[in-house]
């Protein structure tokens, strides 16, 4: 066990772990193969520039830097102020630490279902990961058809359930989550992490893909049960809800839907955490191709950056399309992170890449 971390997070990392010490000593955790360290190689993207505002937010030349490979699917980055990423690695049932030293291990196996029996789907791990604004890491159980924190960073911690029912039913697979100020969690709920990952599953209880509200998750108390009345279904009528993000300001969710029409939508929020006049904010069914909308997030200017068909899309925040950095493989999520935040970490099918961008992203603020 060491503590690691980046130059640029030292104050910040001797802060935290004196409030957190599981931050300080992240637990056992087993090598991943021959994923050690090894000096990454940069390469250029090709890049769709639709617009010339994407010139603010892209370097002339981008550099993408493959950290990892290897995997199935993965999923669900998200950077600690210690300099290390979590990801998830669906397939196998588990999330991965990398760093810039010792490169990918082991956080946590089993992340998601943990039956006894060989799991029947394909996605048997978590999802989407985000951190709270007290440093606690909240991950979409995915196959565990739950929501869930961890109380310190250390995979063996105690474990919080958020949300697993809604009015008496299983929840279906929550997918990806984002907490606003006020201490709400907000979270998608496809099927993707069921057997069949369709609307006919047996196990499935609900009969639509909902987004949904948890109000009280930042206050609630370490190992205590959800309030399963007080959950929120804020949509249901987007058939398969998965990326999800607030603006800057708060006054808007995004919310995109992966099939069978890929599109983004946009709510704006009321002042009790509700949502009105749902919006098309952008209809990518056209493009479809190599992927589709998933993970997303948004930088402090309110640009939004998702997975989509082909990559990574880039919004202006009235919605336009400025451009696209083109991937080989489906683009599954992104976060942003680095000393500055404004390093693009993103998740693409068996790969891990980072990428420098010019403005910083949202990021937990971490009291």
């Amino acid at each position: 066990m060491r503590r690691r971390a980046l130059l640029g997070l030292l104050l910040s990392t001797i802060a935290l772990a004196a409030a957190f010490p599981a931050w300080k000593h992240l637990g056992v955790r087993a090598a991943i193969g021959d994923q050690t360290a090894t000096k990454p190689e940069a390469v250029r993207p090709e890049v769709d520039r639709l617009d010339p505002a994407l010139d603010a937010l892209l370097l002339p030349a981008p550099k993408l830097i493959e950290l990892s490979s290897g995997f199935k699917w993965t999923e669900g980055p998200v950077w600690l102020p210690t300099g290390h990423l979590l990801f998830a690695e669906i397939p196998s049932n588990s999330i991965r630490e990398w760093t810039p030293s010792d490169g990918v291990s082991i956080f946590m196996q089993p992340s998601g279902y943990r039956g006894s029996t060989p799991y029947c789907g394909p996605e048997p791990g978590s999802n989407g990961m985000t951190l709270d604004s007290k440093g606690r890491l909240t991950v979409a159980g995915h196959a565990q058809r739950d929501v869930w924190r961890l109380e310190t960073l250390n995979p063996h911690g105690q474990v919080t359930v958020l949300a697993d029912t809604y009015q008496g039913k299983r929840l279906n697979s929550p997918n990806d989550l984002v907490y606003r100020s006020d201490g709400s969690l907000y979270f998608t709920d496809p099927p993707y992490g069921l057997c069949t990952q369709n609307e006919k599953d047996p196990a499935k209880e609900l009969p639509f893909a909902g987004v949904y509200r948890t109000a009280g998750a930042l206050s609630q108390k370490p190992g205590s049960p959800p309030d399963r009345a007080a959950l929120q279904l804020l949509v249901r009528d987007l058939p398969r809800p998965n990326g999800i993000a607030f603006s800057p300001d708060e006054k808007y969710l995004y919310v995109n839907n992966t099939e069978p029409e890929m599109l983004w939508m946009r709510y704006t929020v009321n002042a009790d955490g509700s949502l009105k006049d749902p919006k098309l904010f952008f209809d990518a069914g056209p493009i479809g191709h190599n992927g589709a909308p998933d993970g997303m997030k948004v930088d402090v200017q309110g640009d939004i950056y998702s997975a989509g068909p082909g990559g990574v899309f880039i919004f202006s925040p009235e919605g336009k399309h400025l451009g696209t950095i083109r991937f080989p493989k489906p683009v599954g999520n992104l976060t942003f992170g680095g000393p500055d935040g404004k390093t693009l970490y993103i998740t693409a099918s068996d790969k891990v890449y980072s990428l420098e961008v010019k403005v910083s992203g949202i990021y937990p603020h971490i009291h």
